[in-house]
């Protein structure tokens, strides 16, 4: 049987404070490298191995693959592919979600954020949080905003040219990401539709196992949680923009 790892990075200083991160390039906080050394505990428990770890071009993804590999204590290859960035949040990027929660609404908020074909407003180019600028993305097509169905266009891309490759040479995988990257290879490995999608959470730094069978198709997934800790994690990511009345 295959096995394959996703792993959200840990809760960043911009989760914590509520804001619309996107391409912006945060550290971690405090609580997300504690939930990520906890990860790497609980890989390294349930007896996970690992010869390649994907990872995003962001920092949170970075420190969280960083943290992993300690607490692992093993030296791993890692490949950094900007395909697994999280969703371009475009304007919205550096915004609080709840103040915007009250300027336009839940609907609008939820649509902007979990709908699968309606994009953000776009970043204005030269604006603060606009990355089309930064060396680190030359050659890279940086978008403006993107919806969830512009992040499955280059995300199963590179599920089929890096990753199906490397698991036919019989390679163990992690693939250390965000939320919506992650979700739309979910979306994409389980065909999920366009609706159900919406209500899929993946909560930060919880290892995502998916079984695959010999024409890397699933057969199931699993979080190394309890259902009580995956209760809570998910709790904690669909109540980021609820606002007390």
């Amino acid at each position: 049987m295959i096995k394959i790892v996703l792993l959200r990075h840990g809760q960043s200083a911009w989760n914590e404070k509520g804001l619309f991160t996107g391409w912006v390039n945060v550290d971690l906080a405090p609580i997300g490298e504690k939930e990520a050394r906890l990860a790497g505990q609980k890989l390294k428990k349930a007896g996970f191995k690992f010869d390649i770890i994907f990872q995003s071009f962001l920092k949170r993804s970075q420190k969280t693959t960083k943290i992993v590999l300690n607490e692992l204590k093993e030296k791993i290859k890692v490949e950094n592919d900007w395909r697994l960035n999280e969703r371009h949040y475009g304007a919205l990027q550096g915004l609080n979600k709840k103040e915007m929660v009250v300027k336009y609404g839940e609907d609008q908020v939820f649509i902007w954020r979990r709908s699968y074909d309606v994009r953000p407003p776009k970043i204005k180019v030269g604006s603060k949080y606009d990355q089309s600028k930064l060396a680190k993305y030359k050659n890279v097509p940086v978008p403006l905003a993107e919806c969830l169905k512009d992040v499955e266009k280059r995300v199963v891309p590179f599920w089929k040219g890096k990753v199906v490759p490397a698991l036919k040479a019989d390679k163990k995988i992690l693939i250390s990401a965000s939320g919506n990257s992650l979700r739309a290879l979910v979306k994409y490995l389980d065909n999920i539709s366009p609706d159900k999608i919406a209500d899929f959470n993946i909560p930060t730094a919880i290892p995502l196992v998916y079984e695959l069978d010999n024409n890397f198709k699933p057969i199931r997934h699993y979080f190394l949680a309890t259902d009580k800790e995956l209760a809570a994690a998910v709790a904690k990511v669909k109540n980021q923009t609820k606002v007390k009345k």
